[in-house]
């Protein structure tokens, strides 16, 4: 990833919390949201890789489940906001400043990755793909959180799971179109890839 990239993420650094979907302030959506992941994601604690984490929302909902997670995004704003909101949790999750495309984290060594709106904006999503998969421990799973976005961005969900399916692991796919997830209707589609081992 681009410095330029980095530096126009540390630009919508200040309103990204501003969607329901990133911020999670907004009582139902994080709950829908927790709802989604906490029984995917398995029995506490599971170490869990959250890449392109942006301000950390997600990774806090999970590391105040029981998880340990680490965070890693791209722009140091973002990892800065992440920080802010550790307060005491307890474990509290690792935010580090890393290209989500190569995570400088060790292999084997995490039950979960996660990346939510992330795989489609790499610059080689099956070579990033094929990185994530490599943090995973034997029996870990991967959940990518992705969509194909009314602004023509994105993935779509059968070139999202024909990704996976070329990294030799089967997977779920289920549709994401609750507008509880969103904090209100959408009309694009949206989904979440599990992948256990």
């Amino acid at each position: 990833m681009t410095d330029e990239l980095s530096v126009l993420w540390d630009r919508e650094a200040p309103k990204f919390d501003d969607a329901a979907d990133h911020g999670l302030s907004d009582p139902e959506v994080r709950a829908a949201w927790r709802e989604l992941l906490v029984p995917l994601i398995g029995p506490e604690p599971q170490r869990v890789a959250d890449l392109g984490c942006g301000t950390g929302s997600l990774a806090i909902l999970l590391a105040e489940a029981g998880h340990q997670v680490t965070g890693i995004d791209f722009s140091p704003e973002m990892i800065k906001r992440s920080r802010s909101k550790i307060g005491s949790l307890t474990p509290a999750p690792e935010f580090l400043v890393g290209d989500a495309s190569e995570p400088p984290l060790p292999p084997g060594a995490y039950d979960v990755v996660l990346a939510r709106h992330v795989l489609w904006a790499m610059p080689n999503p099956p070579t990033a793909l094929a990185n994530w998969i490599r943090l995973l421990a034997p029996e870990g799973r991967l959940i990518l959180i992705e969509g194909n976005w009314s602004t023509g961005a994105g993935l779509t969900a059968d070139a999202c799971a024909q990704l996976v399916r070329e990294q030799g692991r089967d997977l779920e796919l289920r549709r994401l179109d609750d507008p509880a997830y969103w904090g209100g209707p959408i009309t694009d589609e949206r989904y979440l890839v599990h992948s256990p081992r």
